[in-house]
């Protein structure tokens, strides 16, 4: 299923959090740290696509957001109020924002001792990027948006995909890896159906790891509390790039264009039959992106 394993997971203390992380490749190169999405931990990106972008030349960094992984889960917070996204109402029950999720993520390229990175963010990813990038555009040489929105509800998902968001947990490891495969028959790329085991597999392996469906429900707080970005965009001068897969469901590639017609100068590239996920068909053509888009910036900074 892949011919990586799996590199140590170090610690870095970001204000009040700590953060889970790992790397690949020559810390001498410039560094891509990516960013994941809502309750995915940085086992998530997978070993072989991260090999790929290092193979390009880049020292990779993967992490925990705070309340996945092996990172610190804010227990005392307790579990937030979703309940008024069922009569369409607005969620403001959050102990945290998308802002301090962008703190632990400038906080910890201060510890990699990196002066800027590279920041590629899917999904929430995408929206802890962009705030990072908005928040601390000074330790930013690049932005990489995929499957991500400005937030204000642009690019809704349908509501069979927005109910995979508020799924009650599952009971053990097992039921995560079956949860894991009937999620992807929701969300993911049409054009490119997963391979199902390898799907159970991983799902597995991240309940095995860490499980705190209250944690996620924190993330989600988060997201619907902070607002839509779409106005402080329009003053971003982070080189950026946006990617989309045009069948995605749960954020419509309309969340993309709106992202990229917000900051000046981005550029958008959409996938047709991608979902919301990442397929392995096109990693070649995500890396080859994310790769030209990065050494571009570095061309223009210096």
């Amino acid at each position: 299923m892949t011919g990586q394993p799996e590199p140590e997971v170090r610690t870095a203390r970001c204000g009040d959090v700590d953060i889970a992380y790992d790397t690949l490749g020559s810390p001498q190169d410039p560094t891509v740290l990516l960013v994941n999405g809502l309750g995915t931990q940085l086992t998530g990106w997978h070993p072989d696509l991260c090999a790929a972008v290092a193979a390009e030349g880049f020292h990779v960094v993967r992490f925990d957001n705070r309340d996945v992984g092996l990172s610190t889960h804010l227990h005392e917070a307790g579990r937030p109020d979703l309940s008024p996204l069922a009569q369409g109402g607005t969620v403001t029950d959050a102990p945290y924002t998308l802002a301090d999720m962008a703190a632990d993520t400038a906080g910890l390229v201060d510890a990699l001792g990196v002066e800027r990175v590279h920041l590629v963010g899917v999904s929430l990813g995408g929206m802890v990027a962009q705030e990072t990038a908005l928040a601390h555009p000074e330790r930013v040489a690049s932005l990489t948006s995929v499957m991500s929105t400005p937030g204000g509800g642009v690019g809704r998902g349908t509501p069979e995909a927005l109910a995979v968001l508020t799924l009650p947990p599952v009971p053990d490891e097992a039921a995560a890896g079956e949860r894991g495969v009937a999620v992807a028959r929701v969300i993911g790329s049409p054009a490119y159906p997963a391979d199902e085991a390898e799907v159970a597999q991983r799902s597995r392996a991240a309940y095995r790891r860490a499980n705190d469906p209250v944690g996620v429900a924190r993330q989600y707080a988060a997201v619907l509390a902070s607002g839509d970005r779409t106005e402080r965009l329009r003053g971003l001068a982070v080189p950026t790039l946006v990617v989309h897969g045009e069948a995605d469901p749960l954020i419509r590639v309309e969340a993309g264009r709106a992202t990229a017609d917000a900051v000046p100068g981005a550029r958008l590239v959409t996938l047709p039959g991608m979902g919301h996920d990442l397929p392995r068909e096109l990693w070649p053509r995500l890396v080859a992106e994310i790769a030209a888009h990065a050494r571009a910036a570095q061309e223009r900074t210096g």
